[in-house]
């Protein structure tokens, strides 16, 4: 294990350092013409284009959780974990259809807002809350801790040192520029991801001979059962097929569609077009995650399963370590740097306008546009403190890529269940949505604690009861539904006036409103993106 624990090599270290201090560079040039006003630092003064919106939905999804975590579970389980990558496909495809049309026609600044014009602002409220705490603990406190732990592992700096550096980096650009200069930052750093991972998947497969595996044939005879295939019928880790298909809908809704620090670059878009096409292009972005991340987990296994031994979470710096040249290094290294910075400054600049436009706004109504940006940059201050603090808490769990995943199951159902029956059922009551996000949420906070454990030492969902995370999510998002339906029932009609606009008459409709008229259509490139998954799957199945 010796090779983990590297000593800096000057080059690398310059371009670590030059890419740190470029990036802050460029995300303040980008804005230093801009008047900065709320419309500016929260929305990019809705400028964005497809393309910019695409990769900064691409980047402020991958962090250093994704490019680590990804490489251990495909080293522990194989591709079956690159269903969180492929499936997301579907949720940006219903994002792009679906959702986005409402959130650009209705010229809403937060998903909160968008519950408040379909239900009441006391929806709003609990909305913008569960928001701003799935900011702290999943999007920043555990990407900050990934990061670190790799530092840590890489080049022997101290994990609170780390999480220091990378917080004031990103803090600085993310707090002075807003929206505009997250967005033009990620898609910088988009690239670089991208070319960092195609580096390390393309030395890994060209070390393959060198361990006597010439073609496909060989290399399935050198991994273990099911290491290549996407879709298991059995699996340690509760990711069945039928749990993969009926659980990360729910996950993936709630993260792709409803939550803001990833609609916040939809809500950005300069044109609704650009609202719809921008999701769609990040839908392409994410096939290539299977094989550049996941599948060199795979790799590892074959090339280097002696080094790595049981502890996973060290493939990555492994394979790394024994196959990049130095000067590369540096620049995979600056990769990991981008993929967690871009992460960090999309949940920092959503819970600013979380704060700010959800709950400020609201309390204080006659609040100047100047405040408002002045309260939304000392938010993403004390939230980047407080999930500096709990980042401290990451190695509480053994695989961080999952512990991500089973934290967003318990909360994403009730989320998930009121913005779906409350865009496509007319008579879905606010009074139904009130209460689905109580319980929901009641039920969530119950669930983790019981899984976490804090309560005793196992896992009583999971182990006791045999109800994998992914499971947990399609039961308790069933349970809302029914509950959201029920309560519909027996509350008042809402008035005709105030689901206008914000309801689809029916599913058929995003599909069949109106004949294609250029190749532009998103409806069109839905079709495609669609059609390329199914082939996919069925060639990894």
């Amino acid at each position: 294990m010796g090779g983990v624990e590297l000593r800096i090599p000057l080059l690398d270290l310059i371009i670590i350092i030059s890419y740190l201090v470029g990036i802050i560079i460029v995300g303040l040039l980008s804005v230093r013409k801009l008047n900065i006003n709320s419309h500016t630092y929260f929305l990019a003064g809705r400028s964005l284009p497809w393309g910019m919106v695409g990769a900064a939905l691409f980047a402020s999804n991958i962090s250093t959780i994704h490019l680590v975590g990804l490489a251990a579970s495909g080293y522990n389980e194989g591709l079956v974990w690159g269903n969180f990558e492929w499936m997301a496909v579907f949720t940006l495809i219903l994002l792009g259809l679906v959702f986005a049309p409402f959130y650009f026609k209705t010229r809403i600044s937060t998903l909160p807002e968008f519950l408040e014009k379909r239900y009441s602002s006391t929806c709003r409220m609990i909305l913008a809350i569960m928001a701003i705490l799935a900011a702290l603990f999943i999007h920043i406190g555990m990407s900050l801790y990934a990061g670190a732990a790799v530092f840590k592992q890489f080049f022997g700096i101290d994990v609170v040192a780390s999480i220091v550096i990378i917080s004031i980096a990103t803090a600085i650009y993310t707090v002075l520029g807003g929206l505009k200069a997250v967005v033009v930052t990620e898609t910088i750093q988009t690239v670089i991801l991208i070319l960092g991972a195609v580096m390390v998947t393309v030395f890994a497969v060209l070390a393959l001979p060198k361990f006597g595996i010439y073609n496909l044939a060989q290399l399935k005879e050198a991994v273990k059962p099911n290491q290549l295939s996407m879709l298991h019928t059995h699996s340690s880790v509760g990711l069945t097929w039928y749990a993969v298909f009926l659980g990360y809908p729910i996950l993936g809704i709630w993260y792709w569609c409803t939550e803001q620090t990833i609609v916040q670059r939809v809500l950005g878009a300069r044109t609704q077009k650009d609202a719809q096409l921008g999701p769609l292009f990040a839908g392409f972005l994410k096939i290539l995650p299977v094989f550049l991340m996941v599948f060199p987990g795979v790799l590892g296994y074959i090339l280097f399963r002696d080094v790595i031994g049981s502890d996973s979470n060290q493939t990555l710096p492994v394979l790394i370590n024994n196959l990049i040249p130095p000067g590369l290094k540096g620049l995979i290294t600056a990769g990991l740097l981008a993929a967690l910075m871009s992460t960090i400054a999309a949940a920092l600049n959503s819970s600013a306008t979380l704060v700010a436009v959800d709950i400020v706004k609201r309390l204080k109504p006659a609040i100047s546009d100047r405040k408002s940006v002045q309260v939304g940059r000392i938010s993403a201050v004390i939230v980047m403190l407080m999930a500096m603090l709990w980042s401290t808490q990451g190695g509480r769990y053994s695989s961080i890529f999952e512990a991500i995943n089973a934290i967003a199951s318990h909360l994403a159902p009730p989320i998930t269940a009121v913005f779906l029956w409350g865009i496509f059922w007319r008579r879905g009551t606010k009074q139904a949505a009130l209460v689905t996000l109580l319980v929901g949420f009641a039920g969530g906070i119950l669930a983790f604690l019981f899984d976490l454990p804090v309560i005793g030492h196992e896992k009583v969902l999971t182990h006791k009861l045999g109800i994998p995370f992914m499971m947990q999510a399609w039961w308790m998002f069933c349970l809302c539904s029914l509950i959201f339906v029920i309560v519909s029932l027996l509350t008042p009609k809402p008035d005709l006036n105030q689901v206008e606009g914000l309801t689809w008459r029916n599913p058929i409709q995003v599909i069949a409103g109106g004949r294609i008229k250029s190749k532009a259509d998103p409806r069109l490139w839905a079709g495609l993106l669609f059609l390329t998954m199914v082939v996919l799957y069925y060639i990894f199945h």
